[in-house]
């Protein structure tokens, strides 16, 4: 999937949880302190947060002290981030655990920060928990509870177009330099494995025999390996944009597919029309494709902000690293390309190769442990559709692993096998991220899994089935108490979003 490559990573939002007097002193005991704490110990301090209808949520937010690396003698603890909200009116059902995505997110300033997206997610979570514990759960190595590890990529040049070649060196010399800038931490800890374990750890200390995980994305994966390492502990799950343990590199046929969805209703917007060539938006990407591997373009922008010009070589394989963005403006991202208008690629291209924000460290360690089996690399290079998106998202991650500390966690792991846990799998056909093919490879692997497939469904975006099927979404989140899922529909269709428009005007003819 396309957060596997290290660009996507510094667009992340890092949190703004504010650390309590309380957590200064854990961070210090993560790094090194002597005082009693043992592993499986935890820390818990009390709050309250209001919602955006001025529901006042009283939370625990806590810190479970966990080995660095199981697999060492005498591994360093260190500290994992968790909240808690105590059910309105529990039932005795288990405790619903959600599960982040990235690697390298985290949900706890939602308790702390005072702002309306905050109030509104917390709202949310005041529904989900009205019958079930609701306990949310942060990344070992991304936690501002313990450790927050990242690094920052070296820049790449403007004078040379992208390249797998480079790509992969950059992610090499990032390895290199991360293992140099962190000193008496055990990167070799930081695994999905080790991830699946902190979440059996803090099960058990906080009394649970079972739990519910809520997984989306990197969450749905990191749920599958506590699926398949312990089983047992868990009564049921719902996984949203799903990613297989083997998947962690989307195939490129599967992503490209999710696209011509999109174009199929971009082809009959009336704003996009006068834009349009012959082909559709497809065609445009073809056309714009073939431009590109006949050479690279060389585009000059000026600065907004300093108003210096500055240059960027632009070649095939920035194009292809450039394609997956939001449903709404990726058709008028490729006809802007198509009628070459480049300013706004450029600018983008610019500010990613040469930006100094620091990317979550987990992002690689995490992503290249697990990597992919022999049998699904050979599927991804000979895949038809690395035509269109090239190999970048795979490549420079299969070629940098031996350089990254973490080590691989085996096909024992990767490979799908059956397993009688009730899931709800929730899945958007248009998702370019995770693509559905994930999800109905691994779905005959779950004999009491069911599967809701939500036509223009997107990544990450649960908002528009909120908000257009309001009793569907109260039965999702009565899956979490009951476990039913008998009277959800197979197939749900969301509205046709308003797409963006290029920001030129159309052309006077219509376009060949």
């Amino acid at each position: 999937m396309m957060r596997l490559e290290w660009a996507g990573w510094i667009r992340r939002v890092r949190p703004t949880l504010v650390l309590t007097l309380a957590v200064i002193a854990q961070q210090a005991h993560a790094a090194g302190g002597t005082d009693s704490r043992k592993a499986g110990d935890i820390v818990l301090e009390t709050g309250s947060a209001e919602t955006s209808e001025g529901q006042r949520v009283p939370y625990e937010l806590g810190t479970v002290f966990v080995p660095e690396n199981r697999t060492a003698p005498h591994s360093r603890l260190i500290g994992v981030g968790f909240a808690r909200i105590r059910a309105a009116q529990p039932t005795g059902g288990p405790p619903i655990f959600i599960l982040t995505g990235g690697p390298g997110s985290s949900l706890l300033s939602t308790l702390t920060d005072n702002d309306e997206a905050s109030r509104r997610r917390l709202a949310l979570w005041a529904t989900y928990s009205a019958s079930n514990d609701w306990v949310v759960v942060d990344q070992r190595g991304y936690s501002t509870r313990g450790d927050v590890l990242e690094f920052t990529a070296p820049k790449q040049r403007l004078d040379r177009p992208r390249s797998l070649a480079v790509n992969a060196d950059v992610l090499v010399k990032s390895a290199h330099e991360a293992v140099a800038a962190h000193p008496g931490k055990d990167l070799a800890g930081y695994t999905i494995v080790q991830s699946a374990e902190d979440v059996n750890d803090l099960r058990q200390a906080l009394g649970y025999s079972q739990i519910t995980l809520y997984g989306a994305s990197f969450g749905s994966q990191w749920g599958l390996a506590v699926m398949r390492l312990h089983p047992d502990i868990v009564a049921r799950a719902l996984l949203t944009d799903v990613e297989p343990l083997d998947y962690g590199y989307d195939m490129p046929s599967h992503v490209f597919a999710a696209l011509q969805r999109i174009a199929w209703d971009a082809d009959r917007d009336p704003g996009l029309a006068p834009y349009l060539p012959k082909g559709g938006v497809m065609g445009a990407l073809r056309a714009v494709r073939d431009r590109l591997a006949k050479g690279p373009l060389q585009v000059k922008v000026k600065d907004e902000k300093t108003g210096k010009t500055q240059t960027v070589m632009l070649g095939l394989e920035d194009f292809q690293a450039s394609l997956l963005r939001s449903a709404e403006t990726w058709p008028a991202f490729i006809l802007s390309l198509y009628h070459r208008h480049y300013d706004g690629w450029a600018r983008a291209v610019i500010e990613q190769r040469q930006s100094e924000s620091p990317s979550p460290l987990i992002g690689p360690l995490f992503d290249t442990s697990l990597g992919v089996s022999a049998e699904r690399e050979h599927l991804l290079r000979t895949d038809s559709g690395t035509d269109f998106l090239g190999m970048d998202a795979f490549h420079s991650y299969i070629a940098s692993a031996p350089a990254w500390p973490s080590p691989d966690v085996g096909d024992a792991l990767r490979l799908m096998v059956p397993s009688p846990i009730p899931v709800l799998f929730v899945h958007g056909d248009w998702d370019t991220s995770t693509p559905i093919e994930n999800l109905l490879n691994l779905l005959p692997y779950f004999p009491n899994g069911r599967a809701l497939l939500v036509h223009r469904g997107t990544h990450g975006d649960r908002k528009p089935l909120r908000e257009q099927h309001p009793a569907l979404w109260a039965q999702l989140v009565e899956f979490f108490k009951t476990g039913d899922t008998r009277n959800i529909p197979v197939n749900v269709t969301l509205r046709v979003p308003e797409f963006q428009r290029p920001p030129f005007p159309a052309p006077a003819k219509p376009p060949l």
